[in-house]
């Protein structure tokens, strides 16, 4: 047998001779109440009405006839107990008993409820010694067991605090004649069960299974050493500290958690603080149900708080009088340091991987060298916790094990998916489809756009494997400003990246953004760029003149507030280590400071000559029908990027009306009424083509 049967098996010796003593006990106490006696004689003498029914003279019942037991017999019961204990496999009675503080007279008092549970003649016993019970009371107690005490089921004794006896006292009924019960928890525990108490289910999860030494990244390895160095320094005073873990990534916290767990020999629950109860005497139970469930199992709680918030509330009430309440190990993950708890607290900030471990990591997973450029590609762009980059290897092996080999842009897009941002209302995704050769800029704003490109995919070369990270310490996104006209190609320029870097586009709704309530805008961007941090994610800030607009001067409480929002949005943007695109129509309406944070800014001109025929002949799809279009005659039209393409649009339809192919005189006809709707002067001669006009003009 192994260890776990030793002890069950002693355990059970233990209890049927713990039993069997108990039996002799109030077997001989029964008897002292019914002494063994002869039955008495009927009497001859009948009444009249007896005689005259014939009815046989019975005389009074006859007392119990029990079984005369020995003083020594009960004393060799007692030894035979005794012997049955073992100092190597303790009875789970007795470290039960060691654990609450239990007098001898309380465990007993626990045993005769055991006996009532498991075995069926005890009731009639109970019966037997008080005729009016036949169930374990405290009276039978102070009666059966030697050296009672009047305080055992006082409400400050283990019996009544830890809940281990549940007391049926109707009213009017005393104390010592209520009916006593042996907690279900408690009695499957005695008997060698040992699992978590079904009450709390509704509270609690576990957490992921325990992290062995090496499993984790060195820099989180780091934080779970110094964590377990605190506990055990605070265990030496007699003291549990509550260990708060800050940082946006919950997933990272809970692995350092369950390493520190492990080496502990702990079970770790999880707990969300927004179940905790309300009401004190509830909540009161919750806690003293959790503090006896962690002397009975080697447990600790981690305490969920990320979506609780930092001010006042009922939950963050709850969760002090919770943590006040309670005595154990406590992790209280939150994303912020939260002062406000009242008790003796360590906190530890833990984070993603670093970026080369991120890297070491996807090699390990993937199966793959670390040279490779594939896991610097993955670590540059994405910025994935170790659970998330296992499950995309997972991915990645699973579909290679049903036959289909992943390429490294499956594994791209599986990372995508895992970071796609739950942004709500605030943004909008944006399906980038523009291509390098459908955009039409001059030659220096071209080549601004492929570097903004360059330095997003090639930031994990030059950040960690030149070692430009070490030298820094904030700045780590690119940023980018698009300037110019309404039309010019700064939304276009925008999926142009996205679509080259394979990233997902969001353009960010403003309307949605800027609150007018105070502190709403400053939590929605938290969000914006909270989400957005994975990696997988541009974001992209349309008329950006409309939130980052200059600082003011104070004059009321209004601008005040404005300006710790620019100042908000200021600080996030220099930490956010994404790519983040500005678009304004008026550039001078931005902050200078917020200028100077800026990596790049690309100035959108008006398209000149040359460009508007580029523009003019992008156009038109290849499959359009199209007829004899002059595109040096529409290139004349001073109409943006952007309007150009509406007109393009507006013409197709109005030829797929007439049934007929686009045409010039179907183009010239929606190029004026974008003129019109632009209220913009144009010349009417340049809206007037016929087909002997180009060859007039020496033109084919």
């Amino acid at each position: 047998m192994n260890t776990q049967q030793d002890w069950h098996a002693h355990n059970e010796a233990y209890l049927s001779a713990a039993l069997e003593w108990l039996r002799r006990r109030m077997g001989r106490l029964a008897n002292e109440y019914h002494p063994v006696s002869a039955s008495a004689e009927p009497s001859d003498e009948r009444s009249f009405w007896d005689r005259l029914r014939n009815v046989p003279l019975v005389g009074p019942p006859d007392p119990p006839q029990l079984p005369s037991i020995s003083i020594e017999a009960v004393v060799e019961a007692r030894e035979a107990m005794a012997q049955a204990v073992s100092e190597d496999f303790p009875p789970a009675l007795h470290i039960l008993a060691q654990r609450f503080g239990f007098s001898p007279f309380e465990r007993e008092i626990l045993l005769l409820c055991v006996g009532m549970e498991l075995d069926p003649s005890m009731a009639e016993k109970c019966a037997q010694i008080d005729s009016v019970h036949s169930y374990p009371t405290y009276s039978l107690a102070l009666t059966l067991f030697d050296d009672p005490s009047w305080d055992a089921l006082s409400p400050d004794r283990p019996l009544r605090y830890w809940r281990l006896l549940e007391i049926n006292q109707p009213a009017n009924t005393p104390l010592t004649t209520a009916g006593l019960r042996l907690d279900e928890r408690i009695l499957n525990f005695i008997k060698g069960l040992n699992y978590v108490d079904d009450r709390l289910a509704p509270y609690i999860t576990p957490l992921p299974a325990a992290v062995q030494p090496g499993d984790l990244p060195p820099s989180q390895e780091e934080k779970a050493q110094e964590m377990l160095h605190h506990i055990q320094i605070a265990s030496a005073w007699g003291r549990r500290p509550l260990v708060q873990l800050v940082g946006p990534d919950s997933e990272s916290k809970q692995l350092v958690a369950a390493r520190v767990a492990a080496d502990l020999n702990l079970n770790v629950f999880r707990l969300p603080v927004g179940l905790l109860p309300v009401q004190v005497g509830e909540l009161d139970n919750l806690a003293r149900l959790w503090e006896r469930e962690s002397q009975l199992m080697p447990l600790a709680l981690y305490l969920d708080a990320n979506e609780l918030e930092a001010a006042a509330s009922e939950q963050s009430g709850s969760l002090g009088r919770f943590l006040a309440r309670s005595n154990g190990i406590f992790w209280l993950d939150t994303p912020e340091v939260r002062a406000d708890l009242g008790r003796n607290m360590v906190v530890v900030e833990v984070s993603r991987p670093l970026p080369t471990e991120q890297r070491q990591e996807w090699a390990d997973a993937l199966g793959i060298q670390v040279a490779d450029p594939l896991p610097t590609q993955l670590a540059g762009q994405f910025n994935l916790n170790l659970p998330t980059i296992l499950q995309v290897a997972m991915s990645v092996h699973t579909n290679g094990e049903n036959g289909r080999s992943l390429t490294e842009n499956d594994v791209w897009e599986i990372c995508l998916a895992r970071t796609s941002p739950q942004l709500g209302g605030l943004a909008q995704r944006l399906t980038p489809k523009a291509t390098w050769d459908d955009i039409v800029l001059p030659d220096r704003e071209l080549e601004l756009l492929r570097q903004i490109a360059g330095q997003v995919g090639q930031r994990g070369r030059v950040y960690d494997e030149w070692g430009f990270r070490e030298k820094m310490n904030r700045g780590f996104g690119i940023n980018a400003l698009f300037a110019g006209e309404s039309g010019t190609g700064k939304t276009m320029a925008a999926e142009v990246i996205a679509n080259h870097l394979n990233l997902h586009l969001y353009r960010i709704d403003l309307s949605s953004v800027v609150s007018k309530y105070i502190g709403e805008t400053e939590k929605n961007l938290r969000r914006l760029f909270d989400a957005a941090e994975d990696g997988g994610v541009i974001l992209f800030f349309d008329e950006a003149d409309a939130l980052f607009g200059k600082r003011s001067e104070v004059k009321d409480s209004h601008d005040r507030y404005a300006n710790i929002e620019i100042n908000y949005l200021l600080q996030r943007m220099e930490g956010y280590r994404g790519l983040a695109i500005l678009a304004t129509n008026l550039k001078s309406s931005l902050d200078q400071a917020f200028l100077r944070r800026l990596r790049f800014i690309v100035t959108f001109p008006f398209p000149g000559l040359a460009e508007r025929r580029a523009i003019w002949a992008n156009s038109f799809p290849a499959s359009a029908p199209t007829d004899g279009l002059d595109y040096d005659w529409l290139a004349r039209l001073n109409l943006t990027g952007g309007s150009i393409h509406n007109v393009a649009i507006n013409a197709a339809f109005s030829a797929a009306q007439a049934g007929e192919p686009i045409g010039m005189p179907v183009v010239l006809a929606s190029a004026r009424e974008e003129y019109r709707k632009l209220e913009r002067p144009y010349n009417e001669a340049d809206l007037r083509w016929t087909a002997l006009v180009p060859a007039r003009m020496g033109r084919v």
